[in-house]
This record gives C-alpha cells, sequence and structure tokens, in this order.
C-alpha cells in the first residue's frame, strides 16, 4: 500500500499577513491545504491557525510590573532566611551606657569591678574582651582602682596581639619586637603608632568599655584610630 501527502499554498504570503505589523487582520488565516491519495480516495484537509490581533498584545508595562511583583515575592523570603546568619557573625557583647560594650573574662563573663580587683593587684594589666571584640588589657592603679582607660593589645605594625611584660614593665610585641610603655605608648618600632584607647567606666557594677574620641592623653595628638 502506498500513500503520498502533499501540501499545497492555499494562499500566497503577501495574502496571509497583509496588516498593520505584519498582523494579519482577521481572527484566523489559513495556513495551507493538505491532500493525501491513498487506495483512489481522495481527502481534503484545510489546517487553520488562530493569530493574536495587534490590540491584545500584553502590554510590556504590565510584564515589568509582574516582573517586579515576581522579584520582591522571592527577595523578602530570601531576606528573612539570611537575617539570622548575620547575626552569627556579629561580635557577641552587652551594650553599656553611653554606646559602649561591657567587659568580658576569659570565659566571657561579664567583669565585675569589686570581683577582678580581689584577684588582680596593683600594676596588674590582664586581658579583656573589648570593643568590637578586641583584646583589651584592665589596667589596675598602685591604689587598687581600675584606670580610667583601657589598652588595646592590638600590634599597630602587623597586627599581632602584644603581652605585657611584667618584669620590665612594658609591652614587648613577639612578632617583630615592638615595644610600648606600660600606658601602651609607642617607644620602640617598627610599629608606627601607640596602642589604641578605650574608656573604662563602671555601669551598675561592670566594667564598661567606651569609644575614646578625644586627645590622646600620652602624646597630647588625636587619636589615630578613632
Amino acid at each position: 500500500m502506498t500513500s503520498s501527502t502533499t501540501l499545497s499554498p492555499a494562499f500566497a504570503p503577501s495574502q496571509l499577513c497583509s496588516g498593520k505589523n505584519g498582523m494579519c487582520p482577521s481572527s484566523y488565516v489559513a495556513l495551507s491545504k493538505c491532500v493525501k491519495s491513498g487506495k483512489g480516495k481522495r481527502m481534503n484537509v484545510k489546517c487553520m491557525a488562530t493569530s493574536i490581533p495587534a490590540d491584545r498584545v500584553p502590554d510590556m508595562e504590565k510584564r515589568k510590573l509582574l516582573n517586579l511583583l515576581l522579584l520582591g515575592a522571592i527577595s523578602l523570603p530570601s531576606a528573612g532566611m539570611l537575617l539570622p546568619y548575620t547575626y552569627f557573625f556579629v561580635p557577641p557583647g552587652s551594650g553599656g551606657s553611653g554606646g559602649g560594650t561591657v567587659a568580658k573574662d576569659a570565659l566571657g563573663n561579664d567583669v565585675i569591678a569589686a570581683e577582678w580587683l580581689k584577684t588582680h593587684g596593683p600594676g596588674d594589666r590582664t586581658l579583656t574582651q573589648g570593643l568590637k571584640g578586641d583584646p583589651t588589657y584592665l589596667v589596675v592603679e598602685k591604689d587598687r582602682t581600675l584606670a580610667t582607660y583601657g589598652i588595646n593589645a592590638v600590634c599597630t605594625h602587623l597586627g599581632c596581639v602584644v603581652p605585657f611584660n611584667s618584669a620590665e614593665n612594658k609591652f614587648i610585641c613577639p612578632c617583630h619586637g615592638s615595644q610600648y610603655n606600660n600606658q601602651g605608648r609607642v617607644v620602640r618600632g617598627p610599629a608606627p603608632l601607640s596602642l589604641a584607647l578605650a574608656h573604662c567606666d563602671l555601669d551598675d557594677g561592670k566594667v564598661v568599655f567606651v569609644p575614646w574620641t578625644e586627645t590622646d592623653f600620652r602624646t597630647g595628638e588625636n587619636p589615630w584610630w578613632a
């Protein structure tokens, strides 16, 4: 059994789309005539297709509005999920008066001034957690009171943590040998600047570090860290 199918155009291309902007003016057009022959029988099939009138093309402004709405619907839940992860990277610390930070000891507990002074004698300089999580020395004066300033332990050369050498009564950096006096003023390079300061206040018995923004009393100059 043999069969053949032939397609013959019912209309010329110029007749298919003769309206403005290449759109057919009618609601449908005849695309082709299909002629099938087999066993001596002939069957004519006309294939019709519906066109979209020009006045029914979706508005581009509406498309943009729908895209914006879709973007907003996706962004808001995503931001809500990312917010807790953002808080994870914020250094832990309790707020104090004047935008300060409560000092933390080596175990992460709030430093209570009265308790601290029971175990730290005159001339003591012990590291605590200070502003922005930086290691900061609490200073005990000769009269067994806390000094009104804390000393940031981050070396101004390359950022090493500088230990206090009680035998020499100065801070000596183990990385490159920079030295600072017992108040943190630089006395030997390669460090170019003195150690940063922070105010040391009390709030309900707790030690609170507050940013130091006024003149550096050790050098008489504006604070480089502010």
